[in-house]
């Protein structure tokens, strides 16, 4: 087959989700739970094989290709069609998100087929695939658009299917709402950022007159200098949009409510490939940020300040999934940092790294928790407050589960940057561009490097190793192999995922260096890997002295609370940046929402115009309209019509006598009158 036949292909990335979605939406509730979980599957299944293609197409066209859909708007000067970019750069997201999001389905069929009893309601699970197809769908849509409005339809597509999936079940969480409230928190706060990409729209259009990327890149190219202030400009508000979808300070407080939603959720979209987007974004505007002039740094300041903000207050965090989304939190700004620093590539490559080892640990997360409830009902515990998330309640999972154990000390150790996994190579890439850049952001990342590593060996202590803290924890199983099968294959891409971008060879590199053009081939510096790696392994102890040669009992205060002291307040508080938000901006909020409605709606509106100007001033014109003007004058004129007519009907009636000889009589008079006139004229 010729490249331009498998470049035609290309929509059908998109048509099977789609096809999924729109099956399990009119027929889910038909057939079985299973059958729902492998029309989902299956459709994202296929949607990975037509990326495989595409992979095969561009190695036979290395230009790639965009796919003509159909025209779509055209509104004066405004012409875009839809249309698909087929390049290296979409190419490699294309394989990451269905390669990762269809093991992830797979793992969601026996996850789900659980949860959805424990929640109470089987009736849930195809709408949970009917959700998942919608987002598979949507996030193809963002990597393949070949413009920014239909990049921007997939990315306001994610931001909806993340907040249709984190309020999943909307009426559990705290006080019932708990779970609404964090699909709410995700949504506003990714508008925000939102807006941030419509102004960087609306600024590229008025500049460039186009949305098309191509079209946009070659004229900021051709015009040179003076195109330096327009893509300082747009790039800003980019990364605004960036900040919020991927997480980022200050936009990255919701990312760790979103665990509300059932673990494959978090896996997916919260760690492998919506939060992923910005990153994604920004690199495909890399002509941009390389004629911008504050932007990069601001990016890279950004994403070095969110990664060790967030990995310290993974120290301190005993819910299995929050530690993992506030790791998430840190990786995504390790990335952001390195598109920043101008290492596009090292940041395409932990993206995908770190899809397969997060995706990884999310997955045995889930594993983990509903061992955890299985053992709870099992064992018929009478705790009310019982929560399985909480790693205070596990402990001695390693001869229980067995198989989630390795797969789990795979991507713990991969996180962690220990040689020779994924995570290791991929973030000691950053660090080695960063330490000829940026040294400042260099060193940054170091300590959130290490402080990965020891909040990693804390959870994998907690949970697996020691005696059990809880009669759950005694009576866990193992998961089915519905979902063991996906954590063994991630459990691979985690060990060997390094080798898509392996020093010497660097393929990953040399593949999109036909999208990302002038890019370098990045350097691999063993002292920088010797340190890392050092740094790794002396955290990993430092966990073990607190919480592997004592393992903490249950209830017992965390070993680290006694010897951080005030620090230990504030991380456990998390900074108090969710405070100050809620002082800044939420409690502002409230008290504006609450004048309005009770100041300006109630007594201004409603007691005042309303009442006194409207319904006051209404009663009286119909009083005055009532008793002046219809009483006085207007029935006062009809009254004297009345009379009038009635007093010439009186003078009138004097002439009609009933005599026949007297109306003879007036009619001769008359008529001599009449006579008379004649001849007198």
């Amino acid at each position: 087959m010729t490249a331009d036949t498998l470049f035609s292909l290309a929509p059908l990335v998109i048509l099977f989700p789609l096809l999924g979605f729109v099956f399990n939406l009119v027929a889910g509730r038909r057939i079985s739970e299973r059958g729902a979980g492998i029309v989902a599957s299956a459709a994202v299944g296929l949607a990975f094989v037509i990326a495989i293609l595409q992979f095969v197409a561009l190695g036979l066209d290395p230009a790639g290709a965009t796919i003509h859909i159909a025209e779509w708007i055209a509104i004066g000067e405004l012409e875009v069609d839809w249309a698909l970019q087929i390049d290296t750069l979409s190419v490699t997201m294309l394989l990451m998100v269905t390669g990762v999001g269809g093991l992830i389905h797979i793992y969601a069929i026996g996850y789900m087929h659980d949860d959805v009893r424990f929640q109470g309601d089987p009736s849930r699970f195809p709408r949970f695939f009917v959700y998942f197809s919608l987002f598979m769908t949507a996030m193809l849509i963002l990597v393949t658009g070949n413009s920014y409005l239909t990049m921007f339809v997939g990315w306001e597509g994610v931001g909806l299917s993340s907040y249709l999936l984190i309020s999943f079940w909307y009426e559990k969480g705290e006080n019932g709402i708990g779970n609404a409230l964090a699909g709410k928190k995700a949504f506003i706060v990714n508008r925000v950022g939102d807006l941030g990409f419509i102004i960087a729209m609306l600024i590229t259009f008025w500049f460039f007159g186009t949305l098309t990327f191509e079209e946009v890149f070659s004229e900021a190219e051709a015009m040179g200098a003076a195109a330096v202030t327009a893509a300082t400009a747009i790039t800003l508000f980019l990364f605004v949009g960036a900040a919020g979808k991927s997480a980022q300070i200050p936009l990255f407080v919701w990312l760790p409510d979103a665990m509300a939603g059932p673990t494959p959720v978090s896996a997916l979209i919260h760690a492998a490939t919506m939060v992923t987007a910005g990153i994604y974004m920004l690199v495909r505007n890399a002509p941009l940020l390389e004629l911008a002039t504050v932007t990069p740094n601001v990016i890279a300041i950004v994403g070095a300040a969110t990664a060790l903000l967030a990995a310290s207050i993974a120290v301190a965090r005993f819910d299995i999934k929050r530690v993992l989304a506030y790791s998430t939190i840190s990786q995504l700004g390790f990335m952001i940092a390195a598109v920043g620093i101008g290492a596009y590539v090292a940041a395409i490559f932990h993206l995908v790294a770190h899809a397969f080892f997060k995706a990884l640990l999310f997955l045995s997360a889930g594993s983990v928790i509903q061992g955890v409830e299985h053992g709870h009902h099992h064992a018929d515990s009478a705790e009310e407050d019982f929560n399985p998330n909480d790693m205070r309640v596990m402990g001695g999972l390693r001869t229980r589960m067995k198989v989630t154990f390795w797969v789990y000390l795979i991507g713990a150790l991969a996180l962690a940057g220990i040689p020779p996994l994924a995570g290791f190579f991929s973030k000691d890439e950053i660090l080695a561009d960063a330490s000829h850049v940026n040294p400042a952001v260099y060193w940054v990342l170091v300590l959130a490097a290490f402080l990965t590593a020891f909040y990693m060996g804390r959870q994998v202590l907690m949970v697996f190793f020691g005696k059990p803290r809880s009669k759950a924890a005694e009576a866990t199983k193992e998961s089915p192999a519905t979902m063991v099968a996906p954590l063994v294959a991630l459990a691979v891409l985690a060990v060997g995922g390094g080798l898509i971008n392996a020093p010497g060879l660097l393929p990953l590199t040399r593949f999109l260096q036909e999208t990302l053009a002038g890019i370098e081939e990045p350097e691999f510096i063993a002292a920088i890997a010797i340190l890392t790696t050092l740094l790794a392994l002396a955290s990993i102890g430092l966990a073990w002295l607190l919480y592997g040669r004592r393992p903490i009992k249950s209830r017992a205060p965390d070993p680290l609370q006694s010897r951080l002291g005030p620090v230990w307040i504030a991380i456990r508080h998390r900074w108090w940046v969710d405070e100050f938000y809620d002082w800044l901006i939420v409690r502002r909020y409230v008290s504006m929402a609450r004048w309005l409605a009770e100041v300006a709606d109630e007594r201004f509106l409603h007691d005042w115009v309303h009442d006194r100007v409207i319904a006051l001033g209404y009663v009286r014109a119909t009083h005055w309209l009532a008793s002046v003007l219809d009483l006085r004058f207007i029935d006062r004129g009809f009254d004297g019509l009345g009379a009038l007519t009635r007093r010439g009907a009186s003078g009138l009636g004097v002439l009609q006598t009933g005599y026949v000889r007297n109306y003879a009589a007036a009619v001769f008079i008359g008529l001599v009158l009449v006579v008379s006139y004649l001849l007198l004229s």
